[in-house]
């Protein structure tokens, strides 16, 4: 007996931690299979439209001796941005909230993640993975505005430098609970603001401060291959349910909604294009409808997962009405050379619809309503204010990048090695053998 009751005992104690590890696991947050799967996989539909879907859309789009030049320099920025937001990039557009201008150092090099991130139900590693797709694909969006005529060091190391003070404090004052969000109420559901405006706007000045392509614009430099340009907009298209869907953080309606606009404004910006290339030039083209598609997409991207469908097709025509003569404006009446029209398409469509977004979020429009304290004119002021600091901000900061990292890297390879074509003067190569 004395000895069956000191096994008894035994059991009894050691049964103890057991169950003190069991209750703690009950307390820690755990995540949602389902939707960290399906965050796991817009992440990969998202680095699809960086590699390969950006990286032909802009290639085809150039002259054939600069296509590699394109690829390589796309390829280089995300792997440079990747890196850069794993050490990074990432706590300080995600770290813990302080002063709400930049995040606090608690994750670097992805240390100390938590078990999710916040009140969502996916790990925070899941979350950083995400982000990170559009940490690259933002910096690499600029390539179109420097083709032909960007030294590729500098390339890099402005692309570097750039995801640092531009598009990592922006990222924080809007998605990392800074002080745009918590201050004037800025809503961007998927980059409207964060990743197309600073992206457009710093494109236009490095384009400016770069100077206009040998023989612009009074020589002709027609896209090589129009094919690969629509084989590269379809896999944007594609990735594009990723970046916007995947920013709803969990495979529910949200999602899905945030899809169905996607698909909508595209498809709705790529006919208004082609109706708009039939009663100005005479004929609808493939690089129109790929670029109409392009601008719905970036013009729908704020507003994707807070509007009806039927806003997002009026989303997409305003895109092609308003991005369509902004080209005309950037480069027929300032002469300006952003060469891929990364500003007018880009850049003026995210600004667009973030803005616009303030008045179809109304419930009377089918949106998901304003938050508390907040109403249309108070969220439209909210919309211009974040637009207005972050465009400012972009255009500051890029320049002090772009010329710093110039004072040791010249921005412009010279005279001959443009006229030579980048591919063999920057890389020793060429993707076919030329006429």
């Amino acid at each position: 007996m004395r000895k069956f009751l000191a096994t008894a005992a035994m059991a009894a104690a050691s049964a103890i931690p057991a169950l003190a590890q069991a209750q703690t696991a009950t307390t820690l947050d755990s995540a949602d299979s389902g939707d960290t799967a399906w965050l796991l996989a817009a992440s990969a539909l998202v680095l699809m439209m960086a590699a390969p879907g950006l990286t032909l859309f802009y290639g085809g789009l150039v002259r054939a001796k600069g296509f590699l030049a394109v690829m390589v320099q796309t390829g280089a920025i995300i792997a440079v941005a990747s890196l850069l937001w794993i050490a990074a990039g990432y706590t300080l557009a995600f770290g813990e909230v302080t002063n709400g201008w930049i995040g606090a150092g608690n994750a670097w090099m992805l240390l100390n993640l938590g078990n999710v991130r916040g009140s969502y139900g996916v790990p925070e590693s899941a979350f950083a993975l995400f982000q990170m797709c559009f940490a690259l694909i933002t910096p690499a969006l600029m390539v179109g505005a420097w083709v032909d005529r960007a030294r590729f060091g500098w390339v890099v190391a402005f692309s570097a430098l750039w995801s640092l003070i531009v598009y990592a404090p922006v990222a924080h004052w809007i998605w990392g609970g800074g002080w745009l969000a918590t201050k004037l109420g800025t809503l961007d559901f998927a980059g409207g603001i964060v990743v197309h405006t600073t992206a457009g706007v710093s494109a236009l000045v490095v384009a400016m401060l770069l100077g206009k392509r040998n023989g612009f614009p009074k020589s002709l430099m027609l896209p090589h291959s129009p094919a690969l340009t629509l084989a590269g907009a379809a896999l944007l298209w594609v990735g594009w349910f990723g970046f916007n869907g995947g920013s709803a953080l969990a495979a529910n309606d949200d999602a899905a909604s945030a899809i169905i606009n996607t698909h909508a404004a595209a498809s709705a910006a790529a006919l208004a294009w082609l109706l708009i290339e039939k009663l100005t030039v005479g004929k609808p083209t493939s690089v129109g409808f790929a670029t109409g598609a392009i601008a719905g997409l970036a013009t729908v991207t704020p507003a994707a997962g807070f509007i009806a469908p039927g806003a997002a097709m009026l989303l997409g025509v305003a895109a092609a009405a308003v991005c369509y003569p902004m080209i005309l404006l950037v480069k027929h009446k300032l002469h300006i050379d952003d060469s891929l029209d990364v500003f007018a398409v880009h850049g003026v469509g995210g600004m667009l619809g973030s803005i616009l977004l303030a008045v179809f979020v109304s419930p009377s429009l089918g949106g998901t309503g304003y938050a508390d304290g907040m109403g249309m004119a108070r969220q439209i002021v909210g919309q211009v204010g974040g637009v207005g600091i972050v465009a400012i901000w972009s255009a500051f900061a890029t320049t002090i990048a772009a010329l710093m990292v110039s004072m040791v890297i010249p921005m412009r390879v010279t005279e001959d090695e443009e006229r030579d074509g980048l591919d063999l003067t920057s890389h020793g190569e060429r993707a076919w053998e030329m006429d």
